[in-house]
């Protein structure tokens, strides 16, 4: 269910499709000041102050009728008195009705009617740029007449239609109208535009459109999902271990918001995040502080970036702008990242899991055992990768069930000379893992799959590995930054089954600190 409000025009409110009655007009208006601070917390003073010019003592009762009226009409605001105020989240849409905040009247509303005014005719004026179409640019020129952004779109559109003429008289035009009404020389923005139709160097500005293709089988993740649409267009930052669907999660989300960002959609995978994003819009050797420059780029203008494995913080510190959106996908959780709200993906959920297989191998395979489609996907632990190439696996062989792939998994792996190599594509995600973890680490994880254990605290894992106790922990929480084992509570932590699989798996390859990818051709599944 929807909740979103308008404030150009009255005061309006939808659920779903279906308008809500908002009641009076000063409790619309209490709801307006609300929604102009939308996520910052009012005091009953401020409220007070901004719906009445004048006051009287009885302003706090009416204030406190028309909030529990709101309450009741809108619950979804959650909309309760905290520290001796009140705040709302909410979603505003600008629906082009009319003069903001119609018939609401208090020097506040005033003056934000100035601002939202002036909002609007720049929000309209990026819609302008970005489609360039001469009849409505002259329409907003003769409404507007003084205004040079618009004037300079014009020009531009002018000459991108094969009209130089028109667009070099419209330049005179305009220079002449200022110089008479204001006394003033065109601006910067239309002389650049005039030198650069003169020049014959006047192009489109580029719009990037990098998101990935969306998955037609994702699956699942529907609480991600919504907690990161109420955070957008803030940054959004997805983490978890390698091969539970961190990528697709983010194109899924990125597909679903796009039509909010405009200007373009930017995908980088890479350390030279800034660097890309400025290539990204037509900056092809970007030198400097690239940060400062990207931000330059962005100002006023509404992207959505998607930053995908991100290595380390500084690589993605600084970029975001207002108005533009990040989604970030990384292992670790990057804590020193101010203002990002973090999403942590694992496993599927067991129906969700069950739904995504039957998508890859077909319902009916997978609905004919499914009690052992139950029990290979708990050795999966879930996890989107390796169900995705097991369920592609079994689709290529059909005569094939997922008894027979689960007792090759229980084969001791001296048999490996017989099986498919292809192996490798489900393994990947912790072969890539792995190549990451310390001696230490690797030798940690070893123990616990030769122990075959679930879940062990600090204490027994210092005794298995035989290091101080000290030290373990370190290990322990780093294995859990990288989501390869889960803390449970303090001291305690449970090793997912797939990891647990590997590491058994490797318990029986040539040993070696960094294992090359060739060894793991011939584990059998």
């Amino acid at each position: 269910m929807s909740l979103r409000f308008s404030l150009m025009g009255p005061v309006r409110a939808w659920r779903d499709d279906e308008e809500i009655g908002l009641g009076p007009r000063q409790q619309r208006a209490v709801l307006a000041a609300l929604l102009l601070n939308n996520g910052i917390r009012l005091s009953n003073d401020q409220l007070i102050g901004m719906v009445w010019d004048d006051p009287t003592p009885s302003a706090v009762m009416a204030l406190r009728t028309y909030v529990y009226k709101i309450r009741k009409t809108l619950p979804e605001l959650n909309l309760k008195s905290r520290d001796g105020g009140y705040t709302v989240r909410a979603e505003i849409v600008d629906d082009c009705r009319g003069e903001p905040l119609e018939g609401l009247r208090s020097a506040y509303f005033d003056a934000q009617r100035v601002r939202l005014g002036d909002h609007r005719l720049k929000a309209r004026e990026d819609c302008l740029e970005r489609e360039l179409d001469v009849l409505e640019l002259q329409q907003h020129v003769a409404a507007f007449p003084l205004r040079e952004r618009p004037r300079a779109l014009l020009m531009r559109a002018l000459y991108l239609e094969g009209r130089q003429g028109e667009a070099l008289d419209h330049y005179h035009r305009v220079r002449a109208l200022l110089n008479e009404e204001l006394g003033l020389e065109p601006g910067p923005e239309l002389r650049e535009v005039h030198a650069r139709i003169l020049g014959g160097d006047l192009t489109l500005p580029r719009r990037p459109e990098q998101l990935l293709p969306d998955l037609p089988d994702f699956t699942g993740r529907a609480e991600e999902i919504a907690q990161a649409l109420r955070t957008l267009p803030g940054t959004v930052g997805i983490t978890g271990m390698r091969g539970s669907g961190k990528t697709a999660l983010a194109t899924r989300i990125g597909h679903l918001v796009k039509r909010r960002f405009p200007d373009g959609q930017i995908f980088v995978r890479g350390r030279d995040v800034a660097g890309e994003l400025l290539r990204a819009v037509g900056v092809e050797n970007p030198v400097g502080d690239k940060a400062a420059l990207w931000r330059e780029k962005a100002r006023g203008k509404r992207f959505l970036v998607v930053v995908d494995d991100v290595q380390d913080a500084a690589s993605v510190r600084d970029l975001a702008t207002p108005g533009s959106a990040m989604i970030l996908t990384s292992v670790r959780r990057l804590n020193e990242l101010p203002g990002v709200t973090w999403l942590e993906v694992a496993g599927l959920t067991q129906r969700e899991a069950r739904e995504f297989f039957a998508k890859i191998l077909g319902p009916v395979r997978a609905d004919a055992e499914p009690e052992q489609a139950e029990v290979l996907l708990e050795r999966l632990s879930r996890l989107p990768h390796p169900i995705r190439v097991m369920g592609g696996r079994l689709a290529s062989r059909p005569h094939w069930t997922i008894g027979m792939v689960l007792l090759q998994m229980e084969r001791d792996s001296s048999l490996a000379d017989v099986v498919p190599p292809d192996c490798t594509a489900m393994l990947a995600p912790l072969i890539e893992a792995e190549k990451q973890l310390s001696a230490p680490e690797r030798h940690m994880l070893s123990c616990f799959a030769r122990q075959d254990a679930e879940v062990i605290d600090s204490h027994e894992a210092a005794r298995m590995s035989g290091a101080h106790p000290g030290e373990i922990e370190m290990v322990l929480e780093s294995l859990a930054g990288v989501h390869l084992i889960e803390p449970l509570v303090l001291g305690r932590y449970r090793l997912p089954r797939f990891v647990r699989f590997y590491f058994g798996l490797r318990l029986h390859t040539v040993a070696s600190p960094r294992p090359d990818q060739a060894v793991y051709t011939e584990i059998m599944l």
